[in-house]
């Protein structure tokens, strides 16, 4: 994933990564601008995970959250 696409999500993602990631502290989660680079690093530092395993997980969780709003949107569409 590139970090436009993180970016662009990040408003969103933000309200959830506690929630994802408890380990981040709120400065943690205050001080990313939405980079993936940033997030990934931020992860390895807590988890002690590789870069490769942060930046799947980065990919799973914003992936998940894609399917939460599409079947959200498709539900409410559908209800109309």
């Amino acid at each position: 994933m590139n970090d436009d696409i993180l970016e662009g999500k990040w408003k969103q993602a933000k309200g959830q990564v506690r929630n994802w990631w408890g380990k981040l502290t709120d400065d943690d989660v205050n001080r990313l601008t939405g980079k993936q680079e940033q997030l990934a690093g931020v992860l390895q530092e807590r988890y002690g995970w590789t870069r490769d395993r942060a930046n799947e997980e980065i990919r799973r969780r914003l992936g998940e959250m894609d399917t939460q709003r599409t079947t959200t949107t498709t539900t409410t569409t559908t209800r109309r």
